[in-house]
């Protein structure tokens, strides 16, 4: 058994583990017993585990990690190569829809250019051009992502169009600028899937191998580079693991940093609302609260005073938006000649329908988890409600973008780490890129039908809803749950990490709500 010192040393550093406290996937996981055999099989019942100097477990996760991105920029590589046209100037190569028959599309390309990023003197939310010049449906733009990604975007341009500079004299590589821009941007963006990793090896804490999936992901291939994505699942990650060491001002100063560079981290905030009612903690939970807040007025306070219309961009576009190809409102609507909701709408009109039926079956859901967070026999791990949450968000909304699946990836690690199953789900996620881009490129032009896209993203969505209710299934029978059945409570916890219940819901007699004192979860046992 360890000692309560020992124990708590583990919570803030997974490598502090002893031996006989690690959770072995070469034991456990299926995927990792095979891959083993590659380098003798599984470990010994007496190997020295925890002896190895170097290659301790999370140095392990980020290795795999570095490999698996590697893949992922060499996967976007055909898109980021030139040739000079017969005028003797140099061009992108996308000669023949190669973003597509390559599979190597990348927003950052594009948007290069799209948002104005290439021209001199320019800034985003204060620059604006025109789209459709010169038709009926011609409209006033600006810079479509929030704050912290459209300033992260003008450093990469800055950083690159310097580059530029200096190749010029000789002294360095002199691609084109964009082709620049989209290596320093992959760097960052690699850096920022390490933290994701690195967080989720530590919020593991007896399982530090689970981390492992998060490297690895199919998902990291094709989508590590496709947006700015990984820039949101570090700030997510981050603040989980500031939260699990008890430092709920850190978490919110992180979530107000992710919530400023995508919304999903915002989410977060209500899986933690209800743990800390249930443990009434709503101190912890206030503090972060107001960190987050403050955090992400800081950072969009200064671009909405200066330029309102450019800040409110991001948010006209999301309201006006209409159904993704990716969503489930579109697949019926393929399938079934359904006109949508919002029929004939004109240019900048927004799908007024739509936007309230996805906000109210969102809404639905998040009432279904909380009733669940509030009856579940036990109180459910952080990390449970996370992905339930921003699952729900996903199918629920008219947008699911293809790298928004990086947005699951940490989360379903920590909350269902079935190595099996998680790594199919993330190669069906990941096989919808294939029959996407080719339908982009069109049946003339040798592309996919509709119906291969559509079929990849309902088995897509199938496999999520299953992840889901296996969620639920082991939130009512925690018995069920491996990371409890390790001997930890919740990891990820925190201040909530073996605390009492204060409040759940009661449907025996009366069907009352009633508060209890609940028994405080067992101390975890080597």
């Amino acid at each position: 058994m360890a000692s309560p010192s020992h124990t708590q040393a583990n919570a803030d550093d997974a490598d502090s583990l002893g031996p006989e406290e690690r959770v072995n996937p070469t034991w456990t996981e299926a995927p990792a017993r095979a891959v083993s055999r590659l380098v003798g099989g599984p470990v010994g019942r007496h190997a020295q585990v925890g002896r190895q100097w170097f290659w301790t477990p999370l140095r392990v996760v980020l290795l795999f990690a570095v490999v698996t991105l590697a893949l992922a920029w060499f996967q976007k590589s055909p898109c980021v190569q030139q040739y000079v046209d017969d005028n003797g100037v140099v061009q992108l190569d996308w000669r023949g829809s190669r973003q597509f028959v390559a599979l190597c599309y990348s927003d950052t390309v594009p948007l290069y250019t799209a948002e104005r990023l290439d021209q001199a003197g320019t800034f985003p939310y204060r620059t604006s051009w025109v789209d459709d010049e010169g038709k009926p449906t011609a409209h006033v733009r600006y810079m479509e992502y929030p704050v912290l990604t459209g300033m992260f975007m003008l450093l990469n341009a800055r950083m690159a169009q310097g580059w530029t500079v200096i190749a010029q004299s000789g002294w360095l590589p002199n691609p084109m600028t964009v082709i620049v821009y989209f290596n320093i941007t992959a760097v960052w963006l690699a850096l920022a899937w390490l933290v994701t990793a690195f967080a989720v090896s530590q919020l593991a804490r007896r399982r530090p191998y689970d981390a492992v999936l998060v490297a690895v992901s199919p998902l990291v291939v094709v989508h590590a580079f496709t947006n700015f994505d990984t820039l949101a699942t570090a700030f997510a990650t981050a603040a989980m693991l500031a939260w699990a060491r008890k430092r709920p001002l850190l978490a919110g100063v992180l979530l107000g940093l992710g919530g400023a560079a995508k919304l999903y981290p915002l989410f977060l905030l209500g899986p933690l609302l209800l743990l800390c009612w249930r443990s009434g903690k709503l101190r912890a939970f206030l503090t972060t609260l107001g960190a987050t807040l403050v955090t992400w007025a800081a950072v969009n306070a200064p671009i909405a005073l200066l330029y309102p219309a450019g800040w409110r961009e991001f948010f006209r576009l999301n309201t006006e938006r209409g159904v993704d190809p990716d969503s489930l409102y579109n697949v019926v609507a393929q399938w079934t000649g359904w006109p949508g909701f919002d029929p004939g709408l004109a240019q900048g009109q927004a799908p007024e329908v739509l936007n309230a039926v996805s906000a109210a079956l969102f809404l639905v859901c998040c009432a279904a988890i909380g009733y669940v967070t509030l009856s579940a026999p036990r109180r459910p791990r952080f990390a449970q409600l996370g992905f339930l949450v921003v699952a729900a968000f996903l199918l629920t909304n008219k947008v699911w973008s293809p790298q928004y699946s990086l947005w699951l990836v940490p989360l379903a690690v920590l909350a269902l780490p079935r190595w099996r199953l998680l790594l199919a789900w993330m190669a069906v996620d990941a096989l919808v890129w294939v029959p996407r881009m080719y339908f982009y490129l069109g049946v003339e032009n040798k592309g996919l039908p509709i119906d291969w896209f559509l079929g990849t993203v309902v088995a897509r969505d199938a496999m999520v809803v299953l992840l889901c209710v296996l969620v639920v299934r082991e939130i009512y029978r925690p018995d069920l749950d491996k990371v409890r059945q390790s001997g930890d409570d919740d990891p990820a916890g925190g201040p909530l990490d073996g605390a009492p219940d204060r409040f759940v819901l009661r449907f025996g007699r009366g069907r009352e709500r009633e508060r209890v004192e609940a028994a405080p979860a067992a101390t975890p046992v080597g």
